[in-house]
């Protein structure tokens, strides 16, 4: 119990220390961050090309993490895959997606329990449009996920249960398509997509 009571006091710590840096003027206490997808350089031709944003909003101090995926570039086709979108550690597309490293896991549990660990989207008409709400990771604070990058990977997530060391580690989602740094920005890009987001779920 004093061991939670002191990491608390860390956060608090941590989250006042990084308040004046990362709280905009006129954001009403939310931080917004903005990933812009491009391919990975590794790429071989034939692969997807995927573009767009992964963006994120997070109420200061104690709001959970948001974020909309706005992505294209996908096969038209119907039939394909989900795909897998995780958090990966570095920030760093020196060597296209490769070099970003593994999955963010600041608490070193296994797949799928790392706070970047999105899940699975099912493209439609080439396109993810989606709106998640209630996630683990965090803007701000020590665990914070800004510098580090947003990946989609080309196939499905096992979710941890393919019975084997690579489930555990990232569930087995192949090769990486495209991926982005994470970094701060304002609230446009949000207001902009969010009602196209929302739209298209409702349809």
């Amino acid at each position: 119990e004093s061991l939670h009571e002191i990491q608390k006091q860390v956060n608090d710590l941590w989250q006042n220390l990084l308040y004046p840096v990362t709280r905009g003027n006129d954001t009403d206490g939310m931080i917004y961050a903005t990933c812009e997808m491009k391919p990975s350089s590794k790429l071989d031709a034939d692969k997807p090309q995927v573009t767009g944003q992964v963006l994120f909003r997070q109420g200061y101090s104690y709001g959970r993490l948001e974020a909309l995926f706005y992505l294209d570039g996908f096969p038209l086709d119907n039939n394909q895959s989900s795909r897998a979108i995780h958090i990966h550690e570095l920030g760093d597309l020196s060597n296209g997606c490769d070099s970003t490293g593994g999955h963010y896991n600041p608490f070193r549990v296994n797949h799928p329990r790392h706070p970047g660990d999105f899940g699975n989207f099912l493209p439609k008409e080439g396109k993810i449009r989606k709106y998640k709400t209630n996630l683990f990771a965090t803007v701000f604070g020590p665990y914070s996920i800004m510098g580090r990058s947003v990946v989609i990977h080309e196939q499905e997530d096992d979710m941890g249960k393919g019975n084997n060391k690579a489930s555990l580690e990232n569930g087995n989602a192949g090769k990486r398509l495209a991926c982005c740094v994470i970094g701060i920005s304002n609230k446009n890009l949000w207001e902009e997509k969010l009602p196209e987001v929302m739209d298209k779920k409702k349809r």
